[in-house]
C-alpha cells in the first residue's frame, strides 16, 4: 500500500478513564487497585485502574471475577459519568484548540486530523513527538493529573493501534512507509472489525496474524464471508484505510439498561424499572435538545436469549411519559414467565424538532389508538404521567434494592463535616470518608443511613486547581 503522507492522524485514549478519575477525586486510593462498574451479582467491570490489572481484572470480566482476583484493599465503585463527562469535556476543548477537526468517539477517546492543525507538526523525526508531548502534559495539568497516550499514523486503523502500544502516557508514531512493517506482525484481532467469531472462522484457514490475512486474495475472502466484509479485510489487512476525520458525530440512538440480581418475571417491578429508565432517556433527551420517533425494548431472559422490539410513533418525541407508555406496550407483547435477567430501553431516529400528540377529548392520545395498553396490572395506564409511575418505580422493590442506602464511590457533602465520598453502606450505616482532589486522605467516619444532615453532591471541583474553566 503506498501511503499518503499528506494524511497525519493522531487517536487519543485517556488511560483507564473512569478508575483515573476516581483516583485523583479520592486520594486514600492513589496507588491503589480501583475498579469501577455494575457491583450487583451480575455486574461487570468498565475500567481498571493499572494497579488493578497486576491481578487480571480488565474491562468487560464480570464483577464477581474482578473480586476473586483482586487483593483485599481494592476499591470497587459504582461510576460517576457526571464526573468523567466533566473531565472529558476538558480534554476535547484542548484538543479543539489544537485543529478545528477532531472526531470525538467515546467519553475518553477521539481522532484528531493533525493536517488541519493550528500548528502542523508535519512527520519531521523528533518535531512530532515533541509537539505530543507538549499536548499530553496540557491534559495531565488540565485534569488534575490524568494522563493519555496518543497514536498518529496516517489511517485511522494504525493510529488506534498505535495509541495502544505505550500505555500509560504514551506516545507511537507510525510513519509514511512503516504501516505494513507494524501491522502485519499484529494478532488478526487487531483489525478492525474482526471479531472472535471471525477470528476463529480464519484460524480454520491458517490466518493467525495480519501478515497471514493479507496473503489471502481479495476472491477467497468474498466466498468466505461476502462482499463487503470479505472486500473490507482485504483492504484493512494491507492497511489501506481512507477513512476521514469527521468534526460532529451525530447520534443516531439513546439506550439504558438494567441487569436484575435476581431473574424478575413480575411484570409490575418491570414496568416500573421501565419508569426509572424512561425517566433518564426524557433528561438526556432534554439535555440534547433531541427528540426520538423511535422506541426499543430490550429483554434477556435467564438463558440469556435476547429480545428486542421497537415501534415507531407518528411524531417525535422527549416526552418520558410517552417514552414510558410505548415500551409498556412493548414490553406487554413479550413473555416474561421465565424471569427477565435485563430489561433496556432506547430512543432512536432521533431529530432536533418534535411534534406534538394529537389533542382529544380527556386529554393527549395517539392517532388511530396504536398504543393502546394491554391490562397488565400496577403499569403504566392510559393518562397516566411520569409522576406516577415514578412513584411507583421508588415503591417497588427492584428501585429499593438500588436506592437504600448510598452507592459506593458517590460524592456526598455533611453539614458538619463537608465533602467526601461513600466508603460503603449496608445495614441502615452509610460509611463516608471525607477528603476531595486537593486535600490529603482524609477520616472516615459512619453515620445512619438518613442522617439529615447527609446528602447527595455533585463532583468536586477539581477545574479550580489548575485554574481551568470547567
Amino acid at each position: 500500500m503506498a501511503s499518503d503522507p499528506r494524511r497525519c492522524i493522531m487517536h487519543l485514549d485517556l488511560d483507564a478513564f473512569f478508575a483515573a478519575v476516581e483516583q485523583r477525586d479520592k486520594p486514600s486510593l492513589r496507588g491503589r487497585p480501583v475498579v469501577v462498574g455494575g457491583l450487583g451479582g451480575r455486574g461487570v467491570v468498565s475500567t481498571a485502574s493499572y494497579e488493578a490489572r497486576v491481578y487480571g481484572a480488565r474491562s468487560a470480566m464480570p464483577m464477581v471475577e474482578a473480586r476473586r482476583r483482586c487483593p483485599a484493599g481494592t476499591a470497587f465503585l459504582s461510576g460517576r459519568f457526571e464526573a468523567y463527562r466533566a473531565t472529558s469535556r476538558v480534554v476535547m476543548e484542548i484538543l479543539r484548540s489544537r485543529s478545528p477537526l477532531v472526531e470525538q468517539v467515546s467519553v475518553d477517546e477521539a481522532y484528531v486530523d493533525l493536517a488541519a492543525a493550528v500548528d502542523p507538526p508535519g512527520w519531521e523525526q523528533g518535531r512530532l513527538e515533541e509537539w505530543c508531548g507538549r499536548l499530553l502534559a496540557e491534559i495531565t495539568q488540565a485534569t488534575g493529573g490524568l494522563t493519555a497516550s496518543v497514536g498518529v499514523a496516517t489511517s485511522k486503523m494504525l493510529a488506534k493501534l498505535a495509541s495502544e502500544m505505550d500505555k500509560p502516557a504514551g506516545t507511537t508514531v507510525v510513519r509514511p512507509g512503516q504501516e505494513l512493517d507494524v501491522l502485519h506482525p499484529l494478532p488478526v484481532r487487531a483489525v478492525a472489525g474482526v471479531g472472535p467469531a471471525t477470528a476463529a472462522r480464519l484460524r480454520t484457514f491458517g490466518v493467525e496474524t495480519v501478515g497471514d490475512l493479507a496473503r489471502v486474495s481479495e476472491s477467497d475472502l468474498v466466498a468466505i464471508f461476502g462482499v463487503a466484509q470479505g472486500a473490507s479485510l482485504h483492504r484493512l489487512a494491507r492497511a489501506d484505510d481512507d477513512r476521514a476525520v469527521v468534526v460532529q458525530r451525530e447520534a443516531k440512538s439513546i439506550s439504558s439498561e438494567e441487569t436484575f440480581d435476581t431473574d424478575v418475571t413480575d411484570r409490575t417491578l418491570l414496568e416500573a424499572e421501565l419508569a426509572r429508565l424512561a425517566e433518564g432517556l426524557g433528561r438526556r433527551l432534554g439535555a440534547s435538545s433531541l427528540f426520538a420517533r423511535t422506541i426499543t425494548v430490550k429483554a434477556r431472559s435467564h438463558d440469556f436469549t435476547t429480545v428486542t422490539r421497537s415501534a415507531s410513533l407518528p411524531f417525535a418525541t422527549g416526552d418520558a411519559t410517552v417514552i414510558l407508555r410505548e415500551g409498556v406496550r412493548l414490553l406487554g407483547g413479550l413473555d416474561v414467565s421465565q424471569g427477565l435477567r435485563l430489561l433496556g430501553l432506547g430512543v432512536s431516529g432521533l431529530t432536533g424538532h418534535a411534534q406534538e400528540e394529537l389533542s382529544l377529548e380527556g386529554g393527549l392520545a395517539y392517532p388511530e389508538a396504536t398504543l393502546d395498553l394491554p391490562d397488565v396490572g400496577g403499569g403504566a395506564e392510559p393518562g397516566d404521567d411520569l409522576a406516577a409511575a415514578a412513584a411507583r418505580a421508588a415503591a417497588s422493590p427492584l428501585s429499593g434494592r438500588r436506592r437504600e442506602g448510598w452507592s459506593t464511590g458517590q460524592d456526598v457533602v455533611h453539614e458538619e463535616h463537608g465533602r467526601g465520598w461513600v466508603w460503603g453502606s449496608g445495614l441502615g450505616r452509610v460509611t463516608v470518608r471525607f477528603e476531595g482532589p486537593t486535600t490529603p486522605p482524609g477520616p472516615v467516619r459512619t453515620f445512619s443511613a438518613d442522617d439529615p444532615g447527609l446528602s447527595a453532591a455533585p463532583p468536586p471541583a477539581w477545574v479550580e486547581v489548575s485554574g481551568t474553566p470547567s
